[in-house]
């Protein structure tokens, strides 16, 4: 099925800083069939009851000046109390401080309707449990929050304003005490924040432990931290979302430890990663002990951000059975990145990508890296991740300083991860060292410098019918290097180098 016509980034950004982005129709459309190379469930829209609780009916004030926050919680309270339904936030600027959503609530953001959210930390007190860096704690509450609710959404085609610009130099002076919990064993009820000196930003969207949650429509940006962040949920559908960030670790949207995620025609412009899959910080990924797994990510585009689908580097508890198709990134530092470190553990495996389009790749258009350094806190353990199991296919890509990084551990390799019908252009070719079981089919790189491919401790690799302009097409190094085979269909036979103490007969040309 070809998804619907989407409009350019450009006139998405155009409409958010108009105020007049996106509609609704009487009916929403239907939800394309989910069809993914693992079992996952045909997800639905949660259903909820033929009610509307309009704000002003309960106190609310347009204009932006007036905080309605005791007025949004009246009228969500009326709602749920009758049985649920939409909570109507209609055309106008409605300044308010957190949001707390309840089970059966729809709370929808009408055709030029824009949330605000207070900009004093004091109003986003008592502290409420969330998950910080996979870190379970008490902390201020997020701007949009729900825990232990079913059938719960927010729906557009209104705006949600973080209006955090005062939260940001928080990120400067958070505290690193977090970091230290788990290792400690620390009570969860213990773990109470929320003071400017102990700072943690709040995310902006979070739903903790919620099942049937629907996110659909609405324009977000402006979060003191990640933007719209799902813990513990099961069966969530975000969709027709623009999500527009600045600031630090504003992620657009973080799914973590949840189970069966759709996310679909969603466009990013963001100033961190666009969608990227958490599990848990060790010792207290390994406590909680719950996976992401199964999701789905489809017609999607982007125009900026650190990676168009990121896992990790949080994934303790294991990330598995992740299947992304027909998006397009442009400009973003990656489009597919896999990231952890020494002292996660954690599993990453089963992973799909096809039918990618990239273009202006900051970095690697795609990288998998098990020493991702920038976490300053030292392990208090020397457990290795693993990253296995692993396929991409039909990806073009357009300009990017490398085009593929594969960085195992010398303990840990990268097993069995294939790459099928790709046509890359960039500076340097393939890069991979610690890698075990690689194959890449028709896979053309066109390098400006260097080899197509340079391995190092590699082991079990197959390039197959995959011709490239280098002068080089293979470099091997390092003493592990084995099993390396090149089936060449071409009528030159390749030019292939190895470096020191890699052994006779270690590479093969077939």
């Amino acid at each position: 099925m070809n998804p619907p016509r989407r409009l350019s980034l450009l006139r998405l950004f155009s409409l958010f800083l108009c105020g007049v982005a996106g509609a609704t129709a009487a009916e929403p459309e239907p939800i394309a069939p989910i069809k993914a190379p693992f079992p996952m469930p045909q997800l639905q829209r949660p259903a909820f009851p033929d009610r509307s609780v309009d704000i002003r009916d309960h106190g609310a004030v347009a204009g932006g000046e007036t905080k309605n926050t005791a007025a949004i919680a009246r009228a969500i309270a009326a709602c749920a109390e009758a049985g649920g339904g939409r909570v109507l936030v209609p055309a106008g600027r409605w300044l308010t401080g957190p949001i707390h959503l309840r089970s059966n609530i729809n709370l929808h953001l009408a055709e030029g309707a824009v949330l605000v959210f207070s900009d004093r930390p004091e109003d986003y007190l008592p502290p409420v449990l969330v998950r910080v860096g996979g870190i379970e704690l008490y902390n201020y509450s997020p701007f949009v929050y729900a825990r232990d609710c079913e059938n719960v959404a927010v729906t557009g085609p209104g705006k949600l304003d973080g209006n955090s610009t005062a939260w940001h130099p928080w990120a400067r002076k958070e505290t690193k005490e977090i970091f230290q919990l788990g290792p400690k064993g620390v009570p969860v009820e213990q773990r109470v924040f929320g003071t400017p000196e102990a700072a943690i930003r709040p995310n902006f969207v979070v739903f903790m432990n919620c099942r049937n949650v629907l996110m659909e429509g609405f324009t977000i940006g402006g979060g003191a931290n990640w933007t719209i962040h799902p813990v513990y949920c099961e069966n969530v559908i975000i969709r027709r979302v623009h999500v527009l960030t600045d600031g630090p670790n504003n992620d657009g949207i973080d799914p973590d430890s949840c189970r069966n995620v759709l996310i679909e025609h969603c466009v990013f412009d963001t100033g961190d990663d666009c969608v990227v899959l958490k599990s848990g910080y060790n010792e207290d990924g390994w406590r909680v002990a719950r996976p992401m797994e199964n999701l789905v990510m489809r017609w999607c585009s982007s125009r900026r951000g650190h990676g168009g689908l990121v896992i990790g580097s949080e994934m303790s508890g294991d990330v598995r059975n992740v299947y992304m198709h027909d998006c397009d990134f442009d400009g973003t530092d990656r489009a597919v990145r896999i990231k952890s470190r020494r002292g996660r553990g954690g599993v990453v495996e089963n992973v799909w990508v096809d039918n990618v389009r990239v273009k202006n790749m900051q970095y690697e258009v795609v990288i998998m890296n098990m020493d991702y350094s920038s976490d300053r806190n030292k392990a208090a353990n020397e457990r290795a991740p693993l990253f296995r199991n692993i396929h991409l296919k039909n990806i073009t890509a357009d300009g990017a300083p490398v085009a593929i990084r594969l960085l195992g551990l010398e303990d840990s390799l990268l097993q069995n991860i294939t790459f099928t019908d790709m046509t890359i252009a960039s500076t340097q070719g393939v890069i991979a060292e610690h890698v075990q079981g690689l194959r890449f089919e028709r896979v053309r790189i066109t390098p400006a410098k260097g080899p197509a491919f340079a391995l190092s401790d590699a082991r079990g690799v197959v390039i197959s019918e995959s011709p490239s302009p280098a002068a080089t097409l293979l470099s091997v190094s390092g003493a592990g290097s084995t099993g390396i085979v090149v089936e060449s269909s071409g009528p030159t036979p390749p030019v292939v180098t190895t470096g020191p103490g890699v052994a006779a007969g270690a590479v093969q040309v077939r």
